[in-house]
Parts: structure tokens; C-alpha cells; sequence
């Protein structure tokens, strides 16, 4: 019984968020992400730019996680799709990939990690 109720409201919860981003991030899209972060007693926007190397489906747990370059070293961060800190999500770049999760890239460099962009 308690399932079925976990279910209906999880259901509920993911609609209405549904409706209020419609975003669809794939594996090998470059998205701009901006993120609501605490700076003392008030919330400033953080933005990260990367690569998203592998999605998670899990009804309201559902995430995907974010790799960028900073200053050289590269950097992961996952982020929950339906969390009410993500402000906006835009789409950079499309890239054609063959794998379910692109964690491969982490032994690359340079040149070596570019992907072929969506025709």
C-alpha cells in the first residue's frame, strides 16, 4: 500500500515539474547549467559548462552527471534533473556518440576528447 502511494506522488511531483522545464539532457550534450548556490544569507547563480557523460533514471532521483576542465583538471558533479536549485539548463552542443556512458573520456586529453556534433 505505502508503495503505491510512494508512486502516485512521485508520479504527481515529476509532472508538474515536467511542465514547468521540459528539458531533455542527453549523453554527449555540452549544456550551460545554472545552479543556485548559498553566499552567506543569500542564494547567488553558479554557472558550469561541460559534458554530460552518464544519466541515471530513477523516477524523482533521476540525474546525470556534469565533467568540465578546470584549469587543466577535470571535474565531475552530478546533479539531480527534478532539484529546485537547478535555475535553467541550455543546450550548447549536440554530439553523435555510440556508448551508454562516456567515461572513457576521463583517461583523454587535448584533441582526443572532442566529439562528432549531430547533422
Amino acid at each position: 500500500m505505502n508503495k503505491i502511494l510512494i508512486s502516485l506522488v512521485e508520479k504527481q511531483m515529476v509532472e508538474n515539474h515536467a511542465l514547468e522545464k521540459k528539458v531533455s539532457v542527453q549523453i554527449g550534450d555540452i549544456i550551460k547549467l545554472e545552479y543556485k548556490i548559498p553566499d552567506g544569507d543569500k542564494e547567488r547563480i553558479q554557472t558550469y559548462q561541460g559534458l554530460v557523460i552518464s544519466k541515471k533514471n530513477r523516477g524523482l532521483g533521476k540525474s546525470f552527471t556534469l565533467r568540465r576542465n578546470v584549469q587543466g583538471i577535470g571535474v565531475e558533479q552530478v546533479f539531480c534533473v527534478y532539484s529546485p536549485k537547478i535555475a535553467f539548463i541550455t543546450l550548447k552542443q549536440a554530439s553523435k556518440i555510440r556508448r551508454a556512458k562516456l567515461y572513457f573520456i576521463r583517461k583523454l586529453q587535448g584533441k582526443a576528447t572532442r566529439l562528432k556534433g549531430k547533422r
